[in-house]
């Protein structure tokens, strides 16, 4: 495939707001609905890349810094950061804010493996990405060096 794409191209930012049914009975929410979230945004951006459906392949990291909370703004942010020949790492970056104060926390992180698909729902290739900024070029490098401790760790 020829084509490459700069990462502003398929990035998405989301804002979602966490209700009584996305949390537990103290009022933090689910890790597994803010799991969700990120599931659904990644591959939201990297069918935005690859103009492809995708299915996650893995979820390298996923880390939570703070917690969300019934009542809170939850802010996505996510971009390709790397692509192989029919994968891609997405990076996310979930933000929560308490819409009464304006308190903005980095409530969790993630890295998703998503992987293109062709019309027989066999993998392809897909758009090679082009990192302009200064930020896009370190998250390549980071998201190079772990997929080539992923695949060390297959040998």
């Amino acid at each position: 495939m020829d084509s490459a794409k700069k990462v502003s191209e398929s990035a998405l930012v989301s804002t979602r707001w966490m209700f009584p049914s996305d949390a537990n009975p103290a009022g933090n929410v689910f890790g597994g609905a803010i799991v969700k979230y990120i599931d659904e945004i990644a591959a939201a951006v990297a069918m935005r890349h690859a103009r492809r459906n995708v299915v996650i392949a893995s979820m390298d990291r996923m880390d939570f810094h703070a917690p969300v909370k019934i009542g809170d703004l939850i802010t996505l942010k996510a971009s390709v950061n790397y692509v192989g020949r029919t994968s891609m790492e997405v990076g996310v970056r979930v933000e929560a804010e308490n819409p009464m104060s304006g308190e903005v926390r980095h409530a969790a992180s993630a890295y998703a493996t998503m992987v293109a698909l062709d019309a027989s729902g066999i993998p392809t290739e897909v758009p090679r990405i082009i990192p302009e900024t200064e930020d896009e070029k370190r998250r390549y490098r980071e998201a190079e060096e772990r997929r080539n401790a992923r695949l060390r760790s297959k040998a």
